[in-house]
């Protein structure tokens, strides 16, 4: 039932600070008067509107969907009457379409929203059909639909279904709340994907400071033979999910290849959560569990919030500031957005508001490299950033290409063990966006 302890190669130890929220228990948010809802929340393309303005709408309904394959649709978090669809700006800082909805406050749900009968009677093909009318995506930040992950083509043969429970980034806990309140739930959802994958087995992995989720997980799986669980070593940025399956199966997905190309499939704990609510209850993806924390809000907590709230209401939710902000992140330290404004809204792969202070946000000074070789041992992809690094700098994005910039995964554990400061995560990031564009 229970391996102890597995990890990856590099990797590095972060202060976790998940102390501020791990302990409280998820509360319902207060509803939002007006909705802000994206049409592109995800990896692919973006969904176009299938309501207009003046259409009264309900809870659950859809308002946008696209014929693409790689794409989500998108449902009203609130019954209520759309008021305008714009050009706006997302929480990633690019332009889409938005449905603004003010809410009538009666949150009357839509008459599609009820059961889709028992995961005995359901087949893969229709467990898969739900997730995706359901508008489920990956609920880790990665934000990749679900029902894609779920299709493998007929040379991928899938063996190892793994549920990512490791919620590595500091400051976040609302995987960790989820697992510790809605476990039963989680195990459904794991069951239906890997039904609708067709494996017999299933792992759900947690970092070894999750125990009491372990202890929960265990009271229900005591007699299964085919879903063990397994403890990682608390570690960044072992929630990968490249990481994870090197971490669980010791198998290592090629550069520039997918994790169904050594026969695994990984998905977030809160997204399995979200599969049990579309079947057991038919609930679209329209809400999600947000932490909101730093050191300098009055009162963090763990919320669950409906999509298109902005985050200033979260914000006020938990009292404010102690201290002017000097940075608010969507997501954790590592690898979270900066946001520009609070009047973003929560988006599907929305984990956490994270409120820096102003001394807290302030910029080191860099140092030139001193070749310490830091950053090569704990990249988690074997890659050379100091060099990756120096070409961006340079503007010699062709070098950077050879030495593999593209397989960098973006954790930024580079710059966090760099002790000369070198802007490694940034710079590389920027070559891999220029690198892109002139394949385009």
């Amino acid at each position: 039932m229970l391996s102890n302890n597995l990890t990856f190669k590099g990797g590095v130890h972060t202060p976790g600070y998940k102390g501020l929220t791990n302990r409280k228990p998820i509360i319902k948010a207060n509803a939002p008067k007006v909705v802000y809802i994206p049409l592109l929340q995800h990896i692919g393309s973006p969904c176009e509107a299938i309501v207009k303005v003046g259409d009264h709408v309900k809870v659950g309904q859809k308002i946008g969907e696209s014929k693409a394959f790689v794409s989500a649709p998108v449902h009203s978090s609130v019954s209520g009457v759309v008021k305008d669809i714009s050009m706006q700006y997302t929480p990633s800082g690019i332009k889409a379409n938005f449905v603004i909805i003010e809410s009538d406050g009666l949150n009357e749900l839509h008459e599609s929203i009820k059961p889709k009968g028992s995961l005995e009677d359901l087949s893969p093909k229709e467990i898969v059909d739900i997730i995706r009318e359901s508008g489920i995506t990956g609920m880790g930040g990665a934000g990749f639909p679900t029902h894609v992950k779920l299709s493998p083509p007929p040379e991928k043969k899938i063996d190892t279904f793994i549920l990512n429970g490791a919620e590595c980034e500091p400051f976040l806990t609302p995987d960790h709340r989820t697992m510790i309140e809605m476990f039963e739930k989680i195990i459904f959802g794991a069951k239906a994907i890997m039904k609708a994958l067709k494996v017999e087995t299933g792992i759900i992995a947690i970092e070894k400071n999750k125990m009491d989720t372990i202890e929960a997980f265990k009271s229900v799986l005591k007699d299964s033979d085919n879903i063990k669980i397994i403890t990682l070593k608390t570690k960044y940025p072992q929630g990968d999910e490249k990481r994870i399956i090197n971490a669980v199966t010791g198998r290592e997905v090629p550069s520039g290849g997918l994790p169904m190309d050594v026969g695994c499939v990984v998905n977030n704990v809160s997204t399995a959560k979200a599969v049990a609510d579309a079947i057991l209850e038919g609930k679209p993806l329209y809400e999600r569990i947000v932490t909101v924390t730093g050191h300098i809000v009055k009162e963090p907590k763990v919320l669950l919030v409906k999509i298109g709230t902005p985050i200033q209401e979260l914000i006020d939710q938990c009292g404010g500031f102690t201290e002017a902000p000097g940075k608010i992140i969507m997501g954790g330290p590592m690898m979270g957005m900066s946001q520009f404004s609070t009047k973003v809204p929560v988006i599907k792969g929305t984990g956490g508001i994270l409120v820096l202070s102003k001394a807290e946000s302030k910029a080191p000074k860099v140092e030139p490299c001193i070749k310490c070789g830091k950053c090569l041992e704990v990249c988690p992809v074997y890659l050379q950033p100091l060099y990756i690094s120096e070409y961006a700098l340079k503007d010699n994005f062709e070098a950077a290409e050879k030495y593999k910039a593209m397989d960098c995964i973006e954790c930024g554990a580079c710059s966090y063990i760099c002790p000369s400061k070198r802007p490694l995560a940034e710079s590389i990031k920027l070559a891999k966006q220029e690198i892109r564009a002139k394949k385009k």
